[in-house]
């Protein structure tokens, strides 16, 4: 929920462009716009208005470059996915790094013709490296940036539930829910891409960097091209990521208040970075600062400035005065913890509760006792809850009369923009082709689930209902992110339906939210590329062939590599049997597990309703609802403050909403150079902003990922390891322990 940020104009509106007013280096085709333009201000500002139907798009470059860069972004992404800190290595990473390989190919490769004359002629190298093929590589790239919902069903019931899931229906639900939302996609793309009122302007900042890096530009007296700025900022953070990946990896979270009290639980409670609050915590790592929120050189200022509030809100007021009160048996527990509890403090048996059928065994369940949460997991819950009626009510106040306004412009626009005019060029992709694609997908699950009913629990209906939940909600949703740049999240409401309708089963509880929740998400990436591509004029036709091909690679390397990493490391995920520091504990699948015990096996029912203990956690729907009509008020009644509408509740309230797995150092680290880059470098060193920012970010992701899988391979893999206090997690062992008095949990002092 932290992607959904407000957009400040003076942030999106082409930092990185140079007109040529200010360069006469850079060609007409970068020159400020004709009359003629979009009528959305950023976008008029941002996207040129010409086109070069002449440049190659489908090259034997774009090719190449492009199935390299997708299959080692979903390599590495999956790769480090199961580790501590999981890197998001971003598509930006390829964007930047094909640049000079793309330039080095256009020049050495031949540029003989093969069967010249004929139908089939071609070549491997149609001249220069240009900007079209290169947004095709990075569109192709992109498929593997993202890692791919359903292996999480995966590692859940293969390495948790220990239960039976085969490779083939492991693969067809992972293409199905990523191509799935190609049909959801195509079926709205005349109402999501097409007009110009929805502009999407997420892609903004990635066009600005397409142009940045295609203008011819000379090294300046004393200064660095982005190229040369790229490779040297890379070749650091390669040779840094030694350290705190192998040699030093306290420098992941460096608690230093631990260390004053070494034998203090409450003082480890809140200096922890990993398990506790994080106060003065800081990780010296950048897959600590990156992981989970992504890069903070991305973030415009007033989104991390919201961010910071909220985990200040959340993290520093709201939960130890919930736990030290008390409340919900909370000292029984850790305050910061991701695992399922009993009432005596201990880790719960969930193998104990699940039948022969992998279903719930009530008896047992009832012998067990019901579940408890750490304070900190039932407040992520609870902020859960209130970001989804956060979301709707802030667009609602904030945005209705411009979102409505916008919609009717979308369904009854008759006169074309610009950038659409001139992709009128292109043949378009047939209607059909898309429905093909959907039915064969639903085609595919229905059998899928139905055959392997044992593995995947999921009927027909809850098929054909997931799927109905999705296309219901891409347009409405498409429409607030294509203009507001905020995606509101579905995870919780399917969780919730289908853990009422269907409950006592967790794999069809899984497989529900990841048909119903992401093959809609995954649709509105797909659509918000189509956007990049209509604005960059590349062929239609052209971006759908690397959006398939890219997803059907990205869901077989995807798969593959968490196969192999589930086959090859001991005790993947298993945190009593991993040995001390391992960075292999999987906190993303332990809270996808924990997932999917509360919503699917013991039943939203048991937990948050009637049956539950945590009742009254549901009441964070009413004040998530009030946040933006307070919020609203105040800007009415002080319109001159304009910081106040600079407040976005959903973004606010959503922003500790992926703590656990994110831990505390993550957020300290990532808002303080967040506050470098977004307020301080932007505003004050504006010109080294504009060049070297995301230039920066993409080379830190690289330097660290191939830093990461070097380390894993030559040393990991052959058992090689250094024992020494610089590389036990951070020092702060009491920090999962409980405050109460009287429990007694193993490597815990007992209270009295």
């Amino acid at each position: 929920m932290h992607k959904m940020k407000e957009i400040d104009e003076e942030e999106i509106t082409a930092p990185l462009i140079i007109h040529k007013d200010q360069n006469p280096q850079i060609s007409d085709a970068a020159a400020p716009p004709s009359p003629e333009n979009s009528p959305i201000e950023q976008v008029a500002l941002t996207v040129p208005v010409t086109d070069d139907p002449t440049l190659p798009v489908v090259t034997f470059r774009m090719w190449i470059l492009g199935t390299v860069a997708c299959i080692l972004l979903s390599f590495l992404n999956q790769f480090f996915w199961y580790r501590r800190e999981p890197l998001s290595i971003t598509s930006i990473s390829a964007q930047i790094a094909v640049v000079p390989i793309g330039h080095l190919m256009a020049k050495i490769i031949s540029k003989r013709v093969f069967f010249e004359g004929r139908r089939f002629a071609f070549t491997l190298n149609p001249g220069p490296f240009n900007v079209k093929e290169h947004v095709l590589i990075t569109i192709f790239a992109s498929s593997g940036a993202g890692n791919p919902y359903a292996i999480h069903i995966v590692s859940a019931v293969k390495v948790f539930y220990k239960k039976e899931l085969t490779f083939w229906v492991s693969l067809i639900v992972v293409v199905t829910t990523q191509v799935l939302g190609f049909g959801w996609a195509g079926m709205f793309r005349r109402y999501l891409v097409e007009p110009a009122a929805m502009w999407w302007p997420q892609n903004l900042v990635q066009v600005s960097l397409f142009r940045a890096l295609h203008e011819k530009e000379e090294r300046s007296s004393g200064g660095l091209t982005r190229n040369q700025f790229f490779l040297i900022a890379f070749t650091c953070s390669f040779a840094y990521y030694v350290f705190p990946g192998y040699l030093f990896s306290m420098l992941t979270s460096l608690s230093w208040v631990c260390w004053i009290f070494p034998k203090s639980v409450l003082a480890q409670q809140i200096g922890s970075g990993l398990h506790g609050l994080g106060v003065g915590a800081i990780g010296l790592d950048w897959s600590s600062i990156s992981s989970y929120i992504g890069s903070p050189l991305a973030s415009p200022w007033f989104a991390t400035a919201n961010i910071a509030v909220g985990y200040a809100l959340i993290t520093y007021v709201i939960t130890p005065v919930a736990y030290w009160l008390n409340i919900y048996k909370a000292k029984t527990f850790p305050i910061f913890s991701d695992d399922l509890f009993t009432s005596t403090g201990q880790t719960y048996n969930i193998s104990a509760i699940i039948d022969s059928n992998f279903s719930i065994d009530l008896d047992a369940y009832e012998q067990e006792g019901r579940v408890y949460l750490s304070m900190f997991f039932a407040m992520t819950y609870a902020v859960s809850f209130a970001c989804l009626t956060a979301t709707i009510v802030h667009v609602f106040l904030f945005h209705g009369r411009d979102l409505w306004q916008l919609s009717k412009s979308a369904f009854q626009e008759k006169k074309m923009d610009v950038h659409t005019k001139l992709m009128r060029k292109y043949k378009q992709v047939p209607e059909w082709w898309f429905t093909c694609i959907l039915l064969v997908s639903v085609a595919a699950t229905v059998f899928i689930c139905e055959y392997y009913k044992k593995q995947l629990q999921l009927p027909w209906w809850g098929v054909l209902l997931a799927c109905g939940l999705a296309f219901f909600f891409t347009l409405p949703i498409g429409v607030i992110t294509a203009t507001t740049n905020q995606t509101p999240g579905l995870n919780v409401i399917t969780e919730y339906i289908i853990g009422y309708l269907y409950p006592g089963y967790p794999v069809a509880n899984m497989c529900f939210k990841v048909y119903g929740y992401i093959s809609m998400k995954q649709g509105i990436l797909f659509l918000q590329d189509f956007k990049l591509g209509h604005y960059m004029k590349i062929p239609p036709r052209s971006m759908f062939m690397a959006q398939v091909a890219g997803s059907l690679l990205s869901a077989l390397v995807h798969l593959g590599t968490a196969w192999w990493l589930m086959d090859t490391i001991p005790d993947i995920c298993d945190r009593a049997l991993l040995p001390p520091g391992s960075p292999w504990t999987c906190p993303g699948d332990h809270v996808f597990y924990d997932a999917s015990v509360i919503w699917g096996l013991i039943g939203p029912r048991r937990i948050f309703g009637d049956l539950g203990y945590y009742s009254a956690i549901n009441w964070f729907f009413l004040a998530g609802a009030l946040a933006p009509v307070v919020v609203w008020l105040a800007h009415k009644a002080f319109p001159s403050q304009q910081w106040i509408k600079l407040i976005t509740t959903p973004v606010l309230l959503g922003a500790t909403i992926n703590m656990p797995p994110a831990t505390a150092v993550n957020y300290n680290s990532w808002i303080i150079i967040g506050f470098f880059s977004g307020f301080i470098a932007y505003r004050y060193y504006r010109n080294w902003w504009s060049r070297h920012n995301y230039v920066m970010s993409g080379a830190l992701d690289a330097g660290l990922a191939f830093m990461g899988v070097l380390l894993y391979l030559c040393l990991d893999m052959e058992h090689v390891s250094l024992d020494w206090w610089g590389n036990k997690p951070d020092g702060c062992p009491l920090a999962s322990c409980p405050a109460a008095e009287g429990i007694v949990v193993e490597g815990c002092p007992v209270i009295l």
